[in-house]
């Protein structure tokens, strides 16, 4: 399966469930709610062109990093304070008893998202054939993300001076820098956003 593909069907299915989830949220929670809300929509509206399904634009693409950058680093974690769990919030406990990985993920969105909004004059690079990754090392079971040793918040990568920078990723092509920009979002929501039952 292709793994922009199983990417961003998390991230869009996961859009669809805090949409409906947003009914009861009031105050911070419906704030950072909404703000997840906004970055899945903007996956929603990119992940076709990185597919080959629509035209590839540019312009398109940026906007959307610049989104993500709006959202991420200390603008997504001044959304979560201490207190602000239970429901309707989605958010693990994890987010506070391991808030360094967590604003380590959050910097690290805001760091990939500006490669991103550099590498969208890249084009595409042919990775939606890419077939090299299965989903359970893109979801958490491979050495891509999840446990202490991945590369998306795990030792390798995350917090230890190492992470790719913004420079890095805008040389890449643009389906590339989106793969591993929805990756951080996909490691992110794995560690500490609730599964819907």
């Amino acid at each position: 399966m292709k793994k922009t593909t199983i990417v961003a069907a998390v991230l869009i299915a996961g859009t669809a469930v805090t949409a409906f989830a947003h009914s009861g949220a009031t105050g911070i929670v419906k704030e950072r709610m909404d703000a997840m809300l906004a970055m899945g929509k903007a996956v929603k509206t990119v992940a076709p062109m990185m597919r080959g399904e629509t035209a590839y634009d540019a312009e398109t693409v940026r906007d959307a990093a610049r989104l993500f950058q709006q959202h991420a680093g200390e603008s997504m974690t001044k959304l979560f304070p201490e207190g602000t769990g239970g429901m309707p919030s989605e958010a693990k406990d994890e987010v506070w008893t391991d808030w360094e990985r967590f604003a380590a993920l959050a910097s690290q969105l805001e760091e990939y998202s500006e490669g991103l909004e550099r590498a969208a004059d890249n084009g595409l690079g042919g990775m939606s054939g890419n077939t090299s990754m299965d989903g359970a090392s893109m979801m958490g079971g491979g050495s891509m993300m999840g446990g202490d040793t991945t590369m998306m918040g795990g030792s390798t990568m995350m917090g230890r001076g190492d992470m790719m920078d913004a420079a890095a990723i805008a040389e890449m092509p643009a389906d590339a820098a989106f793969a591993m920009t929805t990756q951080v979002c996909s490691a992110c929501h794995e560690r500490f956003r609730a599964e819907e039952d």
